[in-house]
């Protein structure tokens, strides 16, 4: 029998497979037989036993083993056979019988199969429930717990046989892990304290176990590594985790069971990394198709991804799609026990309402695992079946939540959907102060929209109900907490990053809030809703041909709610916009008749009736009376005791017939429904408008009618209240108050008004009538204009009536703010009040006082035109006519006193106009029959108008024409001054533009003539190049343009680095170079007249001229050194060279160095030996580059550059080396 090997010892090296395929599998050193050796035979006979078909009771076994004194590699090899096929009680039934067998030898013979046992414990609690199941004895279950315990004891015992065996510290670190994994989160320390919690203690021990092992393998033992990982995960240390995976997969790549991918993937998934999380997920499933836990990680992914995408977003669906049939249904497919799996499966079936599955499910997801946020799912699972149920049992389902939210650590680890649950169960047990404490906590914690939301609207239910109540509470800190916890739900919805759906209940809730406060922000979150709504209509985009959008919106208003459509059309009402607020109630009455057409059985009746009275209310807010009037007998054919709608119409007739009609509509409506608070009210309003004055209070038909109602109906009837108190006022204005005692009367009476007002606001703190009431006491009584300045300013913010505004123009006015009464007053005048004569004559009251103040004849004017404005109203009024009267005399005097500077001729004689028709005027109204003022005073005031006035202006008009003379000679010479001015800033004007004109055209010329001799220049360079290359090229046989060649010149080659002494003296000088001299810097020093000699050998050696070439490979330009044998031509410009030379040393040194450092500054060129051939045509050539042109043209250089043979002796002449600066400009640039 081969020798047994059962996998690789814990800390032995091993080697990478050299071939990919091969993986690590458990079990996979199990032999398929083995035989046990039997003594006492002749032959040494063995008992083969099948390790792959094992026997169901293996007590045949063992009594073979025990007789045959099988060592403990047997014992522990069937052992692992058997576990290899799931029978784990088997195999330890077997280890315990071999450690029986084994007790008679050495103890060390014993920890083998005493570490196996310990992992076999490891694992049937990794099988085991978690707690007791139902129905089963807690004495008789055997749990998780009981398992590790039993662990326990088989490494205690294998301890105290050996301490430092291995094998001992994995499985003591793997038992921590467990055990670890039945202890619920700890709840957050305090920040900067510790973490000693259960859990958190025995995770320590784990590592320090790991860390044993691998100390004890020099670090090679990589399941140590694999569970110091999975410590440092279940700690919340997952940047130390992936290290520990990462390293397990660099050095065992072809790991597959444990696949340290799946970590990998999960601490990448924990840091964030969802992507990195995803992909390695993905590569475990490549290398193991069969992976259950790779599957159900990716089916969690994607679930996630689909997540973030809105249920009616079409990438939901695919992504939704995928996780559930491609990953998770596989893994469930895979392993139908997994816990993990069970609760994602278990999810999906709560959708669903499949109770019994959801419970088994969940079952197994709470008693399988060894993850508590598995087990947290599971709980959840069960408290959300028990709250769908139609009667749920609470207690029970609270209870569950709270374990869901136990198993995550619970408080600020807790498990979020699970809080939820416990708030939901509140809110149904009607413990609200429990449910907004939680929900506080959360909001808090995590700023959960959800939390928040459901905050916001447990504080606006709780304002609500105290509205509906009745109850006097002061609810404002819960309006301000439900408005903020909404406000910022609906700003949330406005992040893209957090994709959330908006709920129309929340805008729903806000509408609510804003409605009494801020009616604007509730009309926008009631569009908000309906923009909301046809967003969601699935034929919201409008046809093709169809390009009206409003009318399209207007039809897609008719699938809305009625509801929504008529709260919508109220708020446009008190919003003064009648004619949106009427297509809003039409439209809301179309879509209620199409409801009740589809159904038959909803009761829209009272919809419809409800809507169609708002309409008529439009109506007659438009002053459009006749529809109203329709709708209201429209309304009364159906319901024929709708008194609201028969108040209405006597209303309307009260408007339309004060005299005939209206009077009858409202005794009839009284007799019939006297009993009615708003037709008292309706009443009571008649009466103060028809009744005659009486000089008793008591003797009032009104203020009887008010009291009867308070005594009889109701005593605190607001309108009853308000009504007296405004009798009150009215009665104390008119008392007299000459006497103390008059004066004392009137205060008491005007305290009683503000009795009635003061009882009307305790009723209703928003009764903004009773406020304008006790304004108005305060300022006739007491004159506290500063204080009723504010009660009015507050209340032209609760009611837009002009009555608030007048009585603010009249406070002002008091206070002798002109410019803010007139604004008052003006408004008042906006408010369907442009035609009240009252508003209008205190209009020209307060212009006359601001024209007084100021001496300003413009407001005297103004005031007479509302004055007139008002009389044109009311021409009956005999006061209106005493008003432009007396703001005609007051403009007259005024004009009289005003110096002449100030007024005009105009004025004055107008003024006189007006003060003949001001005494005509007194007079008229002296001899009517009720004057407004004692016809004596109104006599005397036109009388003086007549004698004294009117004499008074004779002299003003007699001095301002004699003014206006005077000054005219002098206006109308300032004016021709003036004019003469104004004609020499023109002329000059107009010379100067000429100059510039003319300047520019002369510029123009100049640009012109330029540009054509440029353009001649042009014309002549191009001619004469294309002469010269008429000249260089020809035409060869094929037609193609090519070089002429010219007769080759013989010539001695030179051979590099030869001394030449034509080259020391007869080489050309090329711009920016320098003279080489093969001689030697000493040479030349001492004898500066070697260079005339060198000048005379000239004619008897050939000269070779050279021409400087950039190597293609180091330098752009082209230039070559070439040999020429001509040397007759080179004559002159050497011996011009020799000469300068000579000069050069008679220099001043510091020009000597400034050309030396421009030539060393040159870049290296080389000489280029070329053959001779070529280097005599490229002399005969002649110069190519525009440099050596310019040189032709100039006369400064002739043949090239001319360089010293020793780069350090003296420097060439300096207008050698600028015409080279030049030339080499002109190339290009030296590199």
């Amino acid at each position: 029998m081969a020798p047994l090997t059962n996998g690789y010892t814990n800390g032995d090296s091993r080697h990478l497979p050299t071939n990919p395929k091969i993986i690590d599998v458990r079990y996979s050193d199990i032999p398929s037989q083995i035989d046990i050796p039997v003594t006492g035979l002749e032959n040494e006979e063995a008992v083969e036993v099948n390790l792959e078909e094992l026997l169901d009771d293996p007590t045949e076994l063992c009594t073979l083993l025990e007789q045959e004194n099988a060592g403990r590699h047997l014992w522990v090899t069937i052992a692992l056979a058997y576990s290899k096929q799931g029978k784990v009680d088997l195999a330890i039934e077997i280890l315990n019988k071999g450690l029986a067998s084994l007790s008679r030898g050495s103890p060390k013979e014993k920890l083998g199969p005493l570490a196996l046992m310990c992992w076999l414990f490891l694992r049937k609690s990794r099988e085991a429930p978690r707690t007791v199941p139902e129905g089963q004895l807690v004495a008789e279950a055997k749990t998780k717990d009981f398992y590790l315990q039993a662990s326990t004891g088989t490494l205690n015992e294998a301890s105290r046989i050996n301490p430092s065996y291995p094998p001992l510290f994995v499985a003591r670190g793997v038992l921590y892990l467990l055990r670890a994994s039945l202890y619920p989160p700890s709840r957050a320390p305090a920040p900067g304290a510790p973490d000693h919690s259960e859990r958190v203690e025995t995770l320590r021990q784990s590592i320090k176990c790991f860390d044993d092992a691998l100390r004890v393998s020099s670090g090679r033992n990589m399941m140590a590594v694999l569970g110091r990982a999975r410590a440092f995960f279940s700690l919340g240390k997952y940047a130390d985790a992936l290290e520990g995976y990462q390293d397990v997969l660099m050095k065992m790549p072809h790991l597959q069971d444990p696949d340290p991918r799946v970590g990998i993937g999960c601490c990448f998934w924990q840091l964030g990394h969802k992507d990195e999380a995803r992909e390695a997920w993905e590569r475990s499933l490549d290398i193991n198709p069969d992976s259950k836990i790779a599957n159900i990680l990716l089916g969690l992914c994607y679930l996630h991804n689909s997540a973030q995408h809105l249920i009616t977003d079409p990438a939901f669906g695919p992504i939704y799609k995928k996780a559930m049939t491609q990953y998770t249904q596989k893994a469930f497919k895979l392993d139908k026990e997994l816990p993990l799996t069970c609760a994602t499966f278990g999810s999906y079936f709560l959708m669903r309402r499949s109770w019994a599955t959801v419970e088994s499910l969940a079952r197994k997801a709470i008693e399988l695992t060894d993850v508590n946020a598995v087990a947290s799912d599971g709980w959840y699972l069960l408290a959300r079946r028990e709250h769908y149920q139609d009667v749920p049992d609470l207690s029970k389902a609270n209870d569950l939540y709270s374990k869901a939210d136990l198993a995550r650590g619970g408080g600020d680890r807790g498990y979020l959907p699970a809080r939820f649950g416990m708030v939901q169960i509140q809110v149904l047990l009607q413990d609200y102060d429990g449910a907004k404490f939680r929900l506080e906590k959360i909001v808090q914690q995590s700023k959960s929209t959800e939390a928040m939301m459901i905050l916001g609207a447990l504080y606006a239910e709780e304002v609500f109900r105290s509205q509906k109540s009745g109850i006097k509470e002061d609810k404002s800190g819960e309006i301000k907490k439900a408005i903020a916890l909404l406000e910022a739900v609906r700003m949330a919805w406005k992040d893209p990053q957090k994709k959330l759906t908006p709920d129309s209940s929340v805008l729903v809730y806000l509408a609510r809030l804003y409605e009494a406060d801020q009616p604007e922000k509730a009309l926008q979150c009631l569009h908000q809703v309906e923009q909301i709504t046809i967003n969601d209509m699935p034929d919201k985009e409008p046809p093709e041909g169809v390009e009206d959008d409003e009318a399209w919106k207007a039809r897609l208003r008719e699938q809305l709610s009625p509801q929504l459509l008529n709260n919508i059309g109220c708020f446009q009402y008190h919003a003064e916009k009648f004619d949106q607020a009427r297509d809003f109630f039409q439209t809301a009455l179309k879509t209620c008749v199409k409801a009740g057409e589809k159904n038959e059985e909803i009761d829209s009746d009272a919809l419809v009736t409800t809507i169609s009275y708002n309409l008529a209310r439009t109506y007659e807010a438009a002053n459009q009376l006749d529809e109203a009037k329709q709708v209201y007998e429209g309304l009364l054919a159906r319901h024929d005791d709708y008194t609201d709608a028969r108040t209405r119409l006597a209303y309307i007739e009260l408007r339309q017939n004060p005299t005939e009609d209206g009077p009858s509509a409202m005794a009839s409506l009284y007799e019939t429904d006297s009993t009615n608070l708003e037709v008292r009210a309706l009443f009571g309003w008649f009466l103060n408008k028809s009744k005659r004055r009486a000089a008793n209070i008591a003797e009032d038909q009104e203020q009887r009618h008010y009291k009867h109602t308070l005594q009889h109906y109701d005593k605190h009837d607001r309108y009853s209240l308000t009504g007296m108190g405004n009798l009150y006022l009215t009665t104390a204005r008119e008392m007299r108050r000459d006497s103390d005692s008059d004066k004392e009367k009137r205060r008491k009476t005007y305290e009683k008004a503000v009795e009635f007002f003061d009882k009307a606001l305790q009723l209703d703190p928003r009764n903004a009538y009773a406020a304008q009431g006790i304004a108005i006491a305060l300022v006739e009584d007491r004159k506290d204009l500063t204080t009723a300045v504010q009660l009015f300013s507050k209340i032209r913010d609760s009611i837009r009536e002009p009555s608030v505004y007048v009585n603010l123009g009249h406070v002002f006015t008091e206070l002798k703010q002109y410019s803010r009464s007139i604004e008052s007053y003006e408004s008042a005048l906006n408010h369907n009040r442009a035609s009240d004569p009252q508003i209008l004559a205190c209009l020209g009251r307060v212009w006359l006082l601001k024209g007084k103040q100021e001496k300003s004849p413009a407001a005297m004017k103004t005031s007479l035109s509302y004055s007139h404005r008002a009389l044109s109203v009311a021409p009956q009024q005999i006061h209106f006519k005493f008003n432009i009267a007396f703001v005609q005399i007051q403009l007259a005097q005024l004009l009289y006193t005003l110096p002449e500077h100030q007024r005009t001729l105009e004025d004055v004689l107008k003024a006189s106009e007006g003060l003949d028709e001001a005494i005509e005027s007194f007079t008229e109204i002296a001899q009517s029959k009720n004057p407004p003022y004692p016809r004596g005073d109104i006599e005397q005031r036109a009388n003086m108008g007549r004698n004294t006035m009117r004499r008074q202006l004779e002299r003003a008009v007699q001095s301002q024409k004699e003014y206006e003379e005077k000054n005219a000679a002098r206006l109308q010479e300032a004016r021709d001054q003036r004019e003469a001015e104004t004609k020499r800033r023109e002329d000059e004007r107009r010379k100067a533009e000429e100059l510039r004109e003319e300047e520019r055209r002369k510029i123009k010329e100049e640009r012109e003539k330029m540009t054509a001799l440029s353009r001649e220049l042009a014309e002549k360079r191009a001619e004469e190049e294309r002469k010269r290359e008429e000249a260089e090229f020809t035409t060869d046989s094929e037609g193609e343009r090519v070089k002429r060649k010219k007769a080759k010149k013989g010539g001695k080659r030179k051979k590099k680095g030869e001394e030449s002494e034509s080259e020391t003296e007869g080489g050309d000088l090329e711009e920016g170079g320098k003279k080489k001299r093969r001689g030697g810097k000493k040479a030349r020093s001492t004898e500066p007249s070697s260079a005339v000699g060198s000048s005379e050998d000239e004619g008897k050696k050939p000269r070779r001229r050279k021409r400087l070439a950039r190597k293609a490979d180091n330098y752009k330009s082209s230039e070559i050194v070439v040999d020429s044998d001509s040397s007759g031509e080179d004559a002159a410009p050497n011996g011009a060279a020799t000469g300068e030379e000579s000069d050069a040393e008679m220099r001043d040194p510091g020009e000597e160095n400034t050309v030396v450092s421009k030539s060393r500054g040159r870049a290296s060129r080389r000489i280029d030996d070329e053959d001779e051939d070529e280097e005599m045509e490229e002399d005969e050539v002649g110069p190519t580059t525009t440099a050596e042109k310019m040189a032709e043209e100039l006369g400064d250089v002739k043949n090239g550059n001319s360089f010293a043979d020793n780069p350090h002796g003296n420097p060439v002449d300096e207008s050698v080396g600028a015409a080279g600066d030049r030339d080499t400009m002109d190339e290009g640039g030296l590199l």
